[in-house]
């Protein structure tokens, strides 16, 4: 196993839903995700370029949440992860993501999933 490079309780806004109502608001989802990855070299070099940059992640989460709109979040999870993977070159990711405001009774309701790449990087 490699390193791990971590973000946890990310919050991203979408249209996510199977009800009408839900198809014309916003909805606050939160992400955790785990990143395989080896931090030897960028930890020899201190070289931003050679580490998965935490920021340029969470901002492509968060731009991907504004621009595409998913009835399931289990969806919305599996598009993600697999453009997670093509556009950072992830060989291995787990992400877990909540819907908060999904059941009134209940903190949180979600999925969470664990992919590997097809492709060694």
């Amino acid at each position: 196993m490699k390193d791990l490079v971590f973000i946890e309780g990310l919050k991203a806004n979408a249209v996510i839903g199977v009800y009408e109502w839900e198809k014309t608001i916003q909805q606050e989802l939160v992400f955790d995700l785990e990143m395989e990855h080896d931090n030897r070299i960028p930890a020899t070099t201190d070289d931003l370029a050679k580490t998965l940059d935490y920021e340029a992640i969470s901002n492509f989460i968060v731009a991907f949440c504004a621009e595409r709109q998913f009835e399931l979040i289990e969806t919305l999870a599996e598009h993600l992860v697999a453009d997670l993977i093509a556009a950072f070159k992830l060989s291995v990711i787990s992400l877990t993501l909540r819907k908060p405001s999904a059941i009134a009774a209940a903190a949180s309701v979600g999925v969470k999933i664990h992919r590997k790449s097809d492709l060694t990087y």
